[in-house]
């Protein structure tokens, strides 16, 4: 489950893209923190602290102190500079201990599929209903001993307690399967191997003329 980390927020009075901007030039990330029927509050948080927190955690649960007051919120959506990946804006929910929310978690993958088999990752998360103080990071699926066409579905991920499945159990989660050449690199290799004869057929040509004009000159 997710740590809850607290941060030490201050009430944004300016808005737009050129306050942003001096936001971010002074270390902060720009936020707005909304939900529970309340009005949406545009806050700045902490670069260096916001940035750990939500390095590794889609769905970080943090404590926001500002104003003399404490909010619990779940991040709903993280903006990053598409190149520096440096955190641009976060949006986040209010939530209560003991609410229960909907989140997508990600998949993680362990254990090793039979010799000569890979394994591809058809759903990359999974949508959960839990507790919004314990949500978890990443939900595991093995895939330890698998053979070709066997299969994960949602439905067979094991959840920790009090988690539960929103995604259609029915869904595949991660599919084994043997690699093989399709058509068009079956007729790649061909032609590749044809054109290597003809080169050889030509070599083979050339070194026959070489040797014929020289046994001409000495005679």
């Amino acid at each position: 489950m997710a740590d809850n980390t607290t941060l030490a927020a201050t009430v944004r009075t300016e808005f737009g893209k050129g306050a942003a901007r001096r936001t971010r030039r002074a270390g902060q990330i720009p936020a707005v923190l909304y939900g529970h029927g309340s009005d949406p509050i545009h806050l700045a948080l902490p670069g260096h602290d916001t940035f750990l927190a939500l390095k590794d955690n889609a769905n970080a649960l943090l404590t926001l102190e500002f104003d003399g007051r404490s909010e619990l919120a779940l991040t709903k959506d993280v903006q990053r500079d598409p190149v520096k990946r440096t955190i641009d804006h976060v949006d986040l929910v209010i939530v209560r201990r003991g609410e229960k929310v909907v989140v997508d978690v990600p998949v993680h993958v362990e254990g090793e599929s039979a010799p000569g088999t890979i394994h591809t990752v058809e759903s990359q998360t999974l949508s959960v209903r839990a507790e919004a103080t314990h949500i978890p990071e990443a939900l595991t699926v093995s895939i330890e001993g698998l053979t070709e066409a066997d299969d994960v579905r949602a439905a067979s991920v094991p959840l920790p307690d009090g988690v539960e499945l929103e995604t259609d159990g029915d869904t595949v989660v991660v599919s084994i399967t043997v690699p093989r050449a399709s058509a068009d690199d079956l007729e790649a290799d061909e032609a590749s191997a044809a054109a290597g004869a003809s080169a050889g057929e030509a070599g083979e040509a050339a070194a026959e003329n070489d040797g014929s004009e020289s046994g001409s000159d000495e005679s």
